[in-house]
């Protein structure tokens, strides 16, 4: 899987490229603001964006909602050291991890992140499909 990784911190992005690299991935790149990732999407088409959720001029979350916009089937993983005040789905984010990011999650969630998406599907209707049971002929029907 092609990876592109944004993030202000340099140590941060450096550090996530070597996760990445040991889960198995390619990282096609990694830069420093929001904007950079909208352009470095653009270049690269990856198959996942890791992105921090807070960078100065252009957030991540900005960012992430600029790369669906121009391409809905993206799929970004926010990353954050702040609890995030928004859930994933409302910036359009497939899924928020907390920094520091540990290798198991990470993993998990580069994995879960090329599994297709699911729509939204109304509740199932449950069904009791339980047979009702024939009446025994051989007791007299109650009669009132």
């Amino acid at each position: 899987m092609r990876v592109l990784i944004a993030d202000d911190q340099k140590s941060v992005g450096t550090s996530l490229a070597e996760m990445v690299g040991l889960c198995h991935h390619q990282v096609v790149e990694v830069v420093a603001t929001g904007m950079e990732a909208i352009q470095a999407y653009d270049r690269h088409r990856p198959d996942v964006v890791l992105m921090d959720y807070r960078m100065p001029k252009l957030n991540g979350i900005t960012a992430c909602r600029y790369i669906l916009a121009k391409d809905p089937n993206a799929r970004v993983i926010l990353i954050s050291g702040w609890s995030a005040p928004v859930e994933p789905e409302a910036s359009g984010a497939i899924s928020i991890l907390a920094k520091p990011v540990a290798l198991p999650m990470l993993d998990a969630a580069l994995t879960a992140a090329v599994e297709p998406r699911k729509k939204k599907e109304p509740a199932p209707v449950i069904v009791d499909a339980t047979p009702l049971r024939a009446a025994d002929s051989a007791e007299p029907e109650a009669t009132a």
